[in-house]
């Protein structure tokens, strides 16, 4: 055991009280760096960013590694950037999905009136269809919000706070103003349709697509054990067929609310969107896979719909 002593150096802007050295043992945890560099500098340890000078590699925030194993040695320089003001993924979580939680009641009761004062007043009551399909999106962020604070565990602590408006845009806006708006307007294709076909098979698809869902993210927390990023090869429903069920079964979910809107195309664009994010997540995930679990991992032909994607 070995004592070094490694030269610090800020990348990008400056970092106040960023010591010139920091002291540690060879067979310290990289972790300690974080954690001794953060005491001093008065930030958190999940704002900060260590690479090596020599490869520029990120040195890991973790007790898993050693100083040694990352290839440091005495003298051997860090750079130190500044990642900015962080939050929470569960806090960015919560916050994305508090819009779409609430702007499609306030659209369909409070606010109506105010929304489409441009129809004839008084405004007609809402229709089956539209009162259903809030209530539906209501359940369905409440679920998340449910997911997000009791059943999702997260490898990542934090993200920069300044990305919260980027990443709630697509909820607040997609899920939240645009589907509101365009399915609870008095003319909306909700309020003239009668179609029992619509009603039953949209209600079966998001029942099925919510419930299944649900399954996969409790089968996916289960696969890491509390406190760790350490992660199982997930198995059940879905999981032989797609890389990603939970995605699959959100689409269905999905797909449901917009037969139930009269096929209102805000909805399809929201499900375009999504899935299209979605696709490239669920790509990175099997190549994640392939690489950490190697021939243990039964490899997957679709990443995210049968027998299409």
């Amino acid at each position: 055991m070995a004592s070094l002593t490694l030269v610090v150096e800020p990348r990008g802007k400056p970092i106040k009280k960023l010591p010139k050295t920091v002291q540690v043992t060879s067979d310290a945890s990289t972790g300690e760096i974080y954690t001794k560099l953060a005491e001093v500098s008065g930030f958190s340890i999940h704002r900060l960013r260590i690479t090596k000078g020599s490869d520029r590699t990120v040195v890991p925030n973790t007790k898993d590694a050693t100083v040694d194993g990352t290839g440091l040695r005495d003298q051997s320089v860090l750079h130190v950037k500044d990642l900015g003001p962080q939050l929470g993924w569960r806090t960015v979580y919560i916050i994305e999905y508090l819009g779409p939680l609430f702007i499609p009641a306030l659209f369909l009761f409070p606010l109506r009136p105010f929304i489409y004062f441009n129809f004839a007043q008084p405004l007609p009551d809402p229709s089956f269809f539209q009162l259903l399909v809030c209530a539906l999106l209501t359940l369905h962020f409440v679920k998340r919000e449910y997911e997000t604070i009791f059943v999702h565990r997260f490898s990542n602590a934090t993200m920069p706070a300044r990305n919260i408006i980027k990443n709630s845009g697509h909820y607040w806006v997609l899920a939240g103003l645009n589907i509101a708006y365009w399915v609870f307007r008095p003319d909306s294709p909700a309020v003239s349709t009668q179609d029992s076909f619509l009603l039953y098979s949209g209600l079966a698809l998001y029942i099925i697509g919510e419930l299944a869902n649900l399954n996969a993210h409790m089968i996916l927390r289960d696969l890491r054990r509390p406190g760790t990023t350490e992660r199982g090869i997930p198995a059940g429903l879905g999981f032989k067929v797609v890389t990603c069920p939970n995605y699959f079964f959100e689409i269905v979910a999905w797909v449901g609310i917009y037969l139930l809107s009269g096929m209102s195309w805000s909805v399809m664009l929201f499900i375009v969107v999504g899935s299209a994010q979605m696709a490239i997540w669920a790509k990175k995930k099997e190549r994640r896979y392939r690489k950490e679990f190697g021939d243990k991992y039964k490899r997957k032909r679709f990443v995210l719909l049968p027998g299409i994607y």
